[in-house]
This record gives structure tokens, sequence and C-alpha cells, in this order.
């Protein structure tokens, strides 16, 4: 461990670009459960009755009563942690360009990153079906389920529902950054749900050395991880952080 953390320190301080992918894991840390796997949001509820934009378009009340409003109070609860703070901090220090993540928390922008691609949006906003104002979700009003509008229009989380397309700017925009760094960091996600499972291979395919961060070994780490560094990403990356604050002031 001590050998590999040592080179992603020297891998990190002589790279010109690096990105992150980020996924469920980094938020676990903020109270936040994932949605797959072992005791995931999905081992209790069917996705397919309750997070398809069909089930929403037909019954949006009952979507918003057993799935949208738990995750608003989870949300309304988690901070940054110390994984997020130190992804932004390795952005402050010029290190870190930007940050892909599958996440829909929000917790990047919180903690300080200004570049985040958002694969599947953000639920920290919610979007009027009708005419596409949106409003922050810790200020929906939930006295009326499902909320709405000043319109009239019924309010939907401002990320994709199964059975919808991840925007096509987003998924653009993180094939050629993946193509174009020379250092992914890979943060809390095994990196099996395509398309963003794709990312690592690009970066590795077009040069890049790929950094994984995440407490257990996954198909990355025996197949393309160069890095691997085995623990919990609230440990990692503040010793990452205060290993790159050394080096630069040598």
């Amino acid at each position: 461990m001590s050998d590999l953390f040592a080179d992603a320190v020297e891998t990190l301080a002589k790279a010109k670009k690096t990105v992150a992918l980020t996924g469920a894991g980094i938020s676990v840390e903020s109270g936040i459960p994932p949605f797959r796997g072992k005791g995931g949001l999905w081992e209790k509820l069917d996705p397919m009755k309750y997070a398809h934009i069909d089930a929403f378009l037909e019954d949006p009340e009952t979507v918003w009563n057993v799935l949208i409003k738990e995750m608003k109070m989870v949300l309304d609860k988690a901070r940054p942690n110390t994984a997020h703070v130190g992804l932004a901090d390795l952005e402050r220090m010029g290190i870190l360009q930007t940050v892909i993540t599958q996440n829909v928390d929000g917790l990047h922008q919180r903690a300080g990153n200004s570049d985040v691609i958002e694969f599947h949006g953000s639920f920290a906003w919610q979007r009027c079906q009708t005419c596409d104002w949106t409003i922050e979700t810790s200020r929906v009003d939930l006295s009326e389920i499902p909320p709405r509008c000043r319109c009239g229009g019924i309010l939907r989380p401002d990320c994709i529902f199964f059975g919808e397309m991840i925007p096509h700017d987003a998924l653009l925009r993180s094939q050629q950054i993946s193509a174009a760094c020379d250092v992914m960091l890979v943060v809390g996600t095994s990196a099996t749900v395509q398309p963003a499972a794709s990312m690592p291979f690009i970066a590795r395919d077009n040069g890049a050395v790929v950094i994984e961060i995440n407490p257990e070994p996954t198909s990355l780490t025996r197949r393309i991880s160069n890095l691997p560094l085995l623990g919990a990403a609230g440990t990692i990356l503040p010793r990452l952080v205060k290993a790159m604050r050394r080096h630069q002031n040598a």
C-alpha cells in the first residue's frame, strides 16, 4: 500500500490533466445509501415500479410518496464528507480539472468542485414537467404530493429515470475528457454500469494512469487499474491531499 500510495502521489504530481470518476461509494460516508448492491435501495424497492419514467408519468403521486420524498429527506440531511472535500481540494490545488459522477446528490458542487459532469442529472434540483422551471429540492414544499410548479405542472427530479436517455452532452464530454486525461481517479465505483463503466477504459486506452480508490477489489482492480488504493475514500483522499501539499511545498 505504501509503495502504491507513493507512486500515486508522484503520478499526480507529474500529471497535466487529471479527471475523477465517482460513484455511490463516495457518498455512502455522507449517509446516502447506494441504489445497487447489498443494502441498496433496489433491494427494498422495485426500480421498474417506482423509478421508471412510465411509472412516474402514470402515477406521480405514488412515486413521490414511495421514492422521491424519502430521497429528498435523505439528501436534505446529507453533507459533503472528507472524500468530496478532498476532490475539491485537489481542484483548488490545480491538480484535478473535472469530476465525472454517476451520483445525483450534488455533493461535489457543495464541496467546491466547479466542473462536474452529472451522468444521471441531479436530484438536488426539481424541474416542472410542463414549463421546465427549476427549484432546489431542499426548497420544495411537501404539503401537497406531488408538489407543483407555479404554473400548475408537476415537479420531477432533474435526474434521469429508468427508461430515459443519458444526456448526450454529458456523455460526449465525458468521453472526450476521459480520452484527453493522463490520470483518472476512480473513486467509490466498481464501474460496471454502462456507459460510465467505459470511461476508465477510454482513459487507459489513450495512455492515462488509472488510480482506483475503493474499499475492496473490483473488476477494474484486476483488469486495468495501475494503482489500486484499497480503503475508504474518506480516509485515502485526505491523505492524498496532504501528501500533494507537501510535494508542492518541497
